[in-house]
């Protein structure tokens, strides 16, 4: 099976998956970071070297006061306790994202566990909190003007939160919308998009499978025709 590189999730459903079975939404969303965990170990023993994963939009955080603060609290768990089971397994960690607006017990843990996994060579695993698309772009814009540099296509894309990383090859989104929400828009000029309705709780590796069967039986063309990609 042709493996994409970089795989991104929009993890949506955590909240109406709870709703659905009569639980409070922060169950909901505690039981998609203990998803997305395991779908991260899942996918790198693959050989996917990247996973990006929609924790917190710029947008959520309007949300109800009580809701974020559970969302925070479970950041504050992962980050004390989860990321150190990724970190033996040689796992890289990296948020992006504007995390200053963020508290700073939290902004500390993140910054701890991004040096302590920087190591990590098995996998990188991208955990986009207080990230939006247009925000980032806006965002590396201002640093290349500042820096005084040129803005090109590669300037920018080594400015963005991604700098450095291969764009996403696939890019999914559980929970039954079909849009990508203000994630990866520069990045994701040519990635294949995948949408199920299957809430992200429930997101197995078997339909993680799916999602990748899927793309394994597509053609990228970058623009080019079939006869300059090949028939494979």
């Amino acid at each position: 099976m042709k493996l994409p590189n970089h795989v991104a999730i929009i993890m949506d459903g955590n909240g109406r998956w709870a709703k659905e079975r009569l639980l409070p939404r922060g169950e909901g969303h505690r039981q998609g970071m203990n998803r997305m965990i395991d779908l991260a170990d899942y996918a790198f023993t693959k050989g996917i070297d990247y996973l990006t994963v929609y924790a917190l939009s710029t947008e959520n955080l309007s949300r109800p006061k009580e809701e974020v603060e559970g969302l925070f609290n479970l950041f504050r768990l992962y980050f004390t306790v989860n990321v150190k089971k990724m970190i033996k397994r040689n796992m890289r960690v990296k948020v992006i994202g504007d995390v200053s607006a963020l508290p700073e017990d939290i902004q500390k843990l993140i910054a701890q566990n991004e040096q302590a996994s920087a190591g990590g060579t098995r996998g990188c695993l991208n955990i986009a909190i207080n990230y939006g698309s247009r925000q980032e772009i806006v965002y590396a814009c201002n640093r290349l003007v500042k820096e005084g540099k040129e803005i090109t296509e590669e300037s920018l894309s080594s400015a963005l939160y991604t700098g450095g990383q291969p764009e996403p090859d696939l890019i999914i989104r559980t929970g039954r919308e079909k849009r990508i929400s203000n994630f990866l828009l520069y990045q994701a000029a040519y990635a294949e998009l995948y949408f199920t309705d299957v809430m992200f709780p429930d997101f197995t590796n078997e339909e993680f499978e799916k999602a990748l069967s899927d793309f394994s039986g597509r053609k990228r063309r970058f623009g080019k025709t079939d006869e300059q990609v090949g028939n494979a």
